[in-house]
């Protein structure tokens, strides 16, 4: 939306459909957006293809157990490790970069429902990152397979739960990148909203080792990290964890309690 077009519409009379606009818009002319999509670019399909050359160079010295093991389809997606990461960035960056530049006075300015701005942000931060996240799960997929040389084993999108393995890794940095736009809405600051999601992601995994081994299988199957790992498998599912579709569904519900409370906060507070 131009600006001449923003000046000819009352301030709180913007459609939905005119606040997403002006979100995309937003979000095009963020230059971390480009830097980070290539990012999540580079590690998906760059790591596809160096990890899985190197486990098909190395087979034959491979252990009977790890080759019983081995999922060339998971393994595949260990760029994902670095890819949830930037995701996230880049959702706090979606409000954190408004409040640090101070442009958040004139959105709200202009458009007072201030849940209409998170939602408008989460729908295009979403419709974005999901769009690029299963381009680059397929080309991560395809990529690290063709490295795969005989006799080391090669995973087909026909085969049992490798579709639904490649679609999973497409989704997942987008609902993470939405738990980073919620915790931006939250906390308001780039480095307090990445450092949360951390914790979230990669300390709490490593916090619960410390417990006891009934409480940590009950506690970790709820954990993102643990979530995303038996989602991406397509040979053996993780122990103690939950469905696929489950976590899935347990992750989504995660992101609308990121983005409820940012949006219940933002409708409470100055900003």
């Amino acid at each position: 939306m131009t600006a001449t077009t923003a000046s000819r519409v009352p301030p709180g009379r913007y459609r939905f459909s005119q606040v997403a606009r002006m979100e995309w818009a937003k979000l095009r002319t963020l230059r971390s957006t480009a830097w980070i999509l290539l990012i999540l670019a580079a590690g998906m399909i760059g790591l596809a293809i160096l990890v899985l050359s190197q486990d098909s160079s190395h087979w034959a010295q491979m252990s009977a157990a790890n080759r019983a093991s081995f999922d060339p389809t998971e393994t595949g997606f260990i760029g994902l490790a670095l890819g949830q990461l930037v995701m996230g960035v880049l959702g706090a960056l979606v409000i954190t970069s408004e409040y640090s530049s101070g442009m958040i006075k004139a959105t709200f300015g202009a458009i007072p429902r201030r849940g209409t701005v998170l939602a408008a942000k989460a729908a295009v931060l979403g419709v974005l990152v999901l769009a690029a996240g299963e381009v680059l799960a397929f080309a991560a997929f395809l990529a690290g397979q063709s490295v795969l040389a005989a006799p080391a084993p090669h995973a087909t999108l026909g085969q049992s739960g490798v579709l639904r393995a490649v679609l999973l890794a497409g989704a997942y940095p987008s609902l993470i990148a939405l738990m980073g736009l919620g915790l931006g809405a939250i906390i308001r600051r780039t480095a307090g909203a990445v450092g949360a999601l951390v914790g979230v992601i990669f300390v709490l995994p490593a916090i619960s080792l410390a417990l006891p081994d009934s409480v940590q299988h009950t506690v970790t199957r709820f954990l993102p990290e643990v979530i995303a790992e038996n989602s991406l498998t397509a040979v053996k599912p993780v122990a103690y964890s939950l469905s696929p579709l489950a976590g899935l569904g347990l992750l989504g519900l995660y992101a609308v309690a990121a983005l409820g409370t940012g949006g219940w906060l933002l409708a409470r507070r100055d900003a």
